[in-house]
């Protein structure tokens, strides 16, 4: 986790489907521990996404940004 990012918990009931449960009895976790890694790996690859989104139009619009920073 990066030092900018916080940690924040919120609970909250999903249904979880027999796949969910068999899923998570196959790999010896809770289902809530399954679903947490699904989530924290999705806001990863997600948080990725808009970074490299951010770069690319940092750097197709390199000359407006330092014309606005002058």
């Amino acid at each position: 986790m990066s030092p900018n990012t916080s940690t924040s918990t919120s609970a909250f009931t999903l249904p979880a489907g027999g796949a969910v449960a068999d899923l998570a009895d196959a790999r010896g976790v809770s289902v809530d521990e399954l679903v947490g890694e699904a989530v924290r790996r999705y806001v990863e690859v997600e948080a990725s996404r808009v970074r490299d989104e951010a770069l690319r139009l940092a750097g197709r619009h390199q000359v407006l940004l330092r014309r606005l920073g002058e």
